[in-house]
């Protein structure tokens, strides 16, 4: 079995190990960049260093980008590191003749290209070991020290093949869209288990909470504390350079099950196939009403163009806003089944609800209090007396029929969404999101409707395909 793998993996890394001239071509650049920064930071008494995969050769030649650290004094106040940190990113980008543009994370930074190449120039502060950081991208230099004096050269393709492994399955990053596998993450899981192959046997094996500490912070008896700590995280990978933090932290439970089946699926039947992603095609109108005939819910889909932030934070935001008109829902009894969200973060945006019940009668039973509890029965009376029928007793409770206000979801949905910006953010819709819906939204359920908007994103049907396929995790 195991020549199985071995001549399945070396096929796969024909194709994804940098040859020669891309490595040559990459190196070159980096060191160039780097020499720019230096001549640039030395007058701020910063130090430039060469962060990511490019610095340990783990780095997939579908991705050709590395990042360069500007390193600052501790004494430079925030406001300042961050404008000289652009400063310096701008003028590094611009003598390579390349485009630049501001990205932001815990503070701004430079996003430039190159050479076909992408650079990020991040600033950070220097800290010492064990010192309370400012922002998350202090944290980067100790990962890069400890990764460059502690990772094994020799097993730089078996990152290669465990991060084309979860790129293929939609696992691989830990960014907020992914909630996946870094990197780092990638990195940590072959040096704690030597190989490739060995990171999928242990990973078929694990449960939520497993924990790996690759410096052997704590002792067996310590990690029902540390699952405590670290609730309702997947998978606890303790940092190497702090004994505090979780490097897994971003790990989903769907991408946590989702490596432990493929794993599973590849070490029983190897293949090439497993690293590259299957080729889905966009659903098909008569693929839509085949799948509403089987299941008879309703699709409401919530459609806005997405605010203009970086990815970061627009998923999150999305993700709570679908949870906000859930709850929306719930207000007027209306129930969803299951919900999804969607966006090609430029011109399409939807929150996709699957109706459970969509549809309520014109009428409204009321259900009070017992006829004995004279307060509450009283106050019942008066707010029901002249609804449709009653209040009456059933049982020796007050009822009531009313009016229903809303009949259908989209109607709730419409009236719920349909108002200012400060309304919506009263109302629990995240800041950004609230903004754009203020200005345009549309509750789609109509198939032809659904169908134009797979006509104008092709994505957007390979996501619908997906929704209606949800493959099992066991």
């Amino acid at each position: 079995m195991f020549k199985n793998y071995k001549k399945v993996l070396n096929r796969v890394l024909v194709d994804i190990r940098p040859n020669s001239i891309e490595k040559n071509r990459l190196e070159f650049l980096s060191k160039k960049v780097l020499d720019i920064a230096n001549n640039e930071s030395v007058k701020y008494k910063a130090r430039p260093i060469l962060a990511g995969s490019l610095t340990r050769d783990t780095w997939l030649p579908t991705k050709k980008e590395f990042d360069v650290f500007i390193i600052f004094p501790k004494t430079l106040s925030l406001k300042k590191l961050e404008s000289v940190g652009l400063k310096i990113g701008k003028s590094i980008i611009k003598k390579l003749k390349g485009k630049w543009v501001i990205e932001y994370a815990q503070h701004p930074y430079v996003r430039g290209k190159a050479f076909e190449t992408e650079i990020d120039i991040v600033p950070c502060y220097k800290k010492e070991p064990g010192e309370k950081i400012k922002s998350a991208v202090d944290r980067t230099p100790f990962h890069v020290e400890y990764l460059n004096k502690n990772f094994p050269r020799k097993l730089s393709d078996d990152v290669r093949l465990l991060k084309q492994f979860c790129g293929a399955n939609k696992i691989y990053g830990a960014d907020a869209k992914t909630e996946g596998f870094s990197g780092y993450v990638c990195e940590l899981l072959v040096m704690h288990y030597g190989g490739f192959i060995e990171v999928l046997k242990n990973a078929v094996k694990w449960n939520t909470g497993t924990i790996i500490d690759l410096e052997k912070f704590y002792k067996k008896e310590d990690y029902r504390q540390l699952r405590r700590e670290f609730k309702r995280q997947v998978l606890i990978l303790i940092d190497p350079t702090d004994k505090t933090r979780n490097a897994a932290a971003a790990i989903s439970a769907n991408s946590f099950f989702k490596l432990k089946k493929r794993a599973k699926e590849f070490l029983k039947k190897p293949s090439k196939e497993a690293f590259f992603e299957k080729k889905l095609e966009p659903i098909t109108e008569n693929d839509l009403i085949m799948v509403q005939m089987k299941r008879r819910t309703e699709l409401l889909l919530v459609v806005f163009k997405p605010p203009k932030v970086v990815p970061d934070i627009l998923w999150p935001q999305m993700r709570r806003f679908t949870e906000r008109l859930e709850g929306m829902l719930k207000e007027d009894e209306f129930i969803v089944l299951r919900k999804d969200i969607y966006t090609n973060e430029k011109d399409l945006a939807a929150i996709l609800l699957e109706m459970e019940i969509s549809k309520l009668p014109y009428v409204n039973k009321k259900i009070g209090p017992l006829v004995f509890d004279l307060d509450d029965s009283e106050r019942f009376i008066k707010k029901y007396k002249g609804g449709l029928n009653g209040p009456f007793v059933e049982n020796d409770f007050w009822c009531a029929e009313v009016e229903r206000r809303f009949t259908t979801a989209r109607e709730k949905l419409v009236d719920s969404l349909t108002e200012k910006e400060k309304v919506l953010k009263e109302r629990g819709v995240p800041n950004h999101i609230a903004k754009q819906i203020a200005k345009k939204f549309d509750v789609v359920c109509e198939n032809d409707n659904i169908m134009d908007l797979i006509k104008k994103d092709k994505n957007f049907g390979i996501f619908l395909r997906k929704y209606f396929e949800k493959e099992s995790l066991v």
